[in-house]
């Protein structure tokens, strides 16, 4: 599959040829027309001549032989090991004199499960395996909060947040911490959080604080 920034998709390779083939136009124009250089116009031109359509699809970056890879005999040795003490690539690269990324892409390789999946004693897999992904569906089921109609306290203002209550001498000090507001000044914020004193004033005020009301 093209990547996300290629300048030629499979259809565009496909346009650049039958440009070239088909309306004889000249390579550097076809090229310059698909934003490609000359030489990568020539190599899809000269794959669809020698595979026809099937050479302008995408190839796997994998190459066609690694000389370093382990041989099969080295990798069945990584898995018998794996399977047999059922441990991890540190332990079985220093087991066997491997690398523990090579044991580790072994592993990948070839899907064994993972430690967690299995089960100690006996090396049983434990958890389910399905055919394809999706084939079950999972539903998460939990309590809601018992919110009232109309919206819970962040839209209607109801009650919240930690409460500090504080004795005084014939007053109940209450202090909602969640309705102060953040940069008012300190003497707004406790004049508006020092409730009714019961000693008070009819009226509701403290004595000396007339004129600021």
């Amino acid at each position: 599959m093209a990547h996300r920034s290629a300048k030629l998709t499979v259809h565009g390779r496909g346009l650049l040829v039958g440009r070239i083939i088909e309306q004889g136009w000249p390579v550097a124009r076809a090229a310059e027309a698909q934003g490609v250089s000359a030489a990568t116009a020539y190599k899809w031109l000269r794959r669809f001549k020698v595979e026809g359509q099937a050479g302008l699809a995408d190839r796997s970056s994998r190459p066609a032989w690694s000389p370093r890879r382990l041989s099969p005999q080295r990798e069945q040795a990584i898995i018998t090991y794996r399977t047999t003490y059922r441990v991890g690539p540190h332990r079985i690269g220093w087991a066997l004199g491997e690398a523990r990324s090579t044991v580790h892409a072994v592993l990948r390789r070839t899907g064994a499960p993972r430690l967690a999946d299995l089960d100690r004693p006996t090396g049983q897999i434990v958890r389910y395996q399905r055919q394809r992904p999706g084939e079950l569906v999972h539903v998460d089921v939990h309590k809601q909060g018992r919110i009232p109609d109309g919206g819970g306290h962040r839209m209607l203002g109801r009650a919240g947040g930690h409460r500090d209550r504080r004795h005084g001498v014939g007053y109940d000090f209450v202090t909602w911490r969640s309705m102060i507001a953040p940069g008012w000044p300190t003497w707004r914020s406790m004049l508006m959080n020092v409730p009714t004193p019961r000693s008070a004033s009819p009226a509701g005020r403290w004595p000396g604080l007339q004129a600021l009301g």
